[in-house]
């Protein structure tokens, strides 16, 4: 144990063993609701690094967990960040309220950022937990219905065709390579290693969800998967990658083309133009909206200077948060490229690291956290320039969830 954070009594916080995984795996059903395959199991373990699981015990018993992914994410302008996962976080019921959880992600943070690690991420299964910890939702996704026997194109949206039906396992490669193309130019993208698209394709009944088989729909630059649920003549996209603006609409025009299918869901980024193609945008329901990629970025000056931006400034900033060698900053922006080293100037605005891993990704205004309170800046001209500067001209996605 290397984190100075106080243990419980008789808990003790180590790293897992390969005799540890069956118990994982039934603390991980007791907490989540539901087993997962072994060869799923087996995926995930396989991106995870040696150091990158910590458990917490009592005696024999294990009663929390708490691991990472190596994962490569992502930002404005193109650059790709090694990024650690944060995932599998759980306390069994039989100890809750107990510090447990704060304990292992203590040190599982202390190994993230002795690994290197500019920036850790995480899904969060519940919105209230982890802000504490410096982490803030940096990607927002929506999921949309559209009632297909009605949806018409506009005619001026451009039909490039090229689409055909495939099987997904004799195109691997193809599909794979799209994929790489859009992460490679989406903030939020994550590389798919092989044994995940392995995983994909391997089309299992627990990854159904009472659907039928995977079909897929392939562009030169795009590609969906989709299941039919017969039983509600609707369609569920379970992947929908676009690496150019035309295989959008190309491929909604094939989804849109299936017969005796009335609806057809999927879960898409906040700015998807999918109503801006139809004659009548009502056609497509917003059934909800919620966070989905959070981000804590552990290396502010790395992280900053990794994206690019789209306005100049010249400001001082204070942030605080957990872990942080540093707490105020020079931010110089010019011509999309930032130069950030610690100082100890007078501030321009303050926020926490909650905050400011949150607008990282473009998906977050400055000046709505401002409104909040949670972004103070007493200078309007700045704080414009701050909302145009963190924008991104590619709206961020996740890359898949984990």
């Amino acid at each position: 144990m290397t984190s100075t954070t106080q243990l419980p009594a008789g808990v003790t916080v180590r790293s897992a063993t390969d005799a540890d995984w069956p118990a994982l795996k039934l603390l991980a059903a007791t907490c989540f609701g539901s087993f997962r395959d072994s060869e799923v199991t087996a995926m995930w373990r396989s991106m995870m690094p040696t150091d990158g699981v910590v458990v917490a015990s009592v005696g024999s018993k294990i009663v929390g967990m708490a691991m990472y992914l190596d994962l490569r994410l992502t930002v404005p302008g193109g650059a790709v960040l090694p990024a650690a996962g944060v995932t599998w976080v759980a306390v069994s019921p039989t100890h809750r309220r107990r510090g447990i959880l704060r304990v292992m992600l203590d040190e599982l943070h202390h190994r993230i950022i002795h690994s290197g690690y500019p920036i850790a991420a995480l899904m969060a299964s519940e919105g209230g937990i982890y802000g504490r910890f410096g982490y803030g939702p940096a990607v927002i996704e929506q999921r949309l219905r559209v009632q297909r026997r009605w949806a018409r194109f506009h005619s001026e949206v451009l039909d490039s065709g090229n689409v055909d039906v495939v099987c997904a396992a004799e195109h691997a490669e193809e599909l794979a390579a799209i994929d790489e193309r859009w992460r490679e130019r989406t903030p939020g993208g994550l590389h798919t290693p092989p044994a995940m698209w392995a995983e994909m394709l391997a089309d299992r009944e627990s990854a159904r969800h009472g659907g039928g088989p995977l079909f897929t729909l392939l562009h030169p630059d795009g590609y969906a998967m989709y299941r039919v649920h017969a039983d509600t003549d609707s369609v569920e996209v379970t992947r929908f990658v676009a690496a150019t603006a035309g295989a959008h609409p190309a491929l909604w025009r094939v989804l849109l083309g299936l017969d005796l299918i009335e609806t057809i869901a999927v879960h898409t980024y906040s700015a998807d133009p999918l109503p801006y193609l139809l004659t009548d945008a009502r056609q497509v329901e917003t059934l909800g909206s919620r966070d989905s990629l959070w981000l804590s970025i552990i290396d502010i000056p790395a992280a900053l200077r990794a994206r690019t931006y789209q306005a100049d400034v010249s400001a001082v900033m204070d942030v605080r948060g957990p872990g942080l060698a540093e707490s105020r900053f020079t931010v110089t922006i010019r011509d999309g490229n930032a130069h950030v080293a610690p100082t100890d100037n007078p501030p321009d605005f303050y926020t926490d690291l909650s905050v400011l891993s949150s607008i990282y990704l473009g998906a977050h205004r400055p000046s709505a956290f401002a409104l909040a309170n949670r972004l103070r800046c007493h200078d309007d001209r700045l704080l414009r320039q701050l909302d145009l500067a963190f924008a991104s001209n590619v709206p961020a996605q996740v890359g898949y969830d984990f």
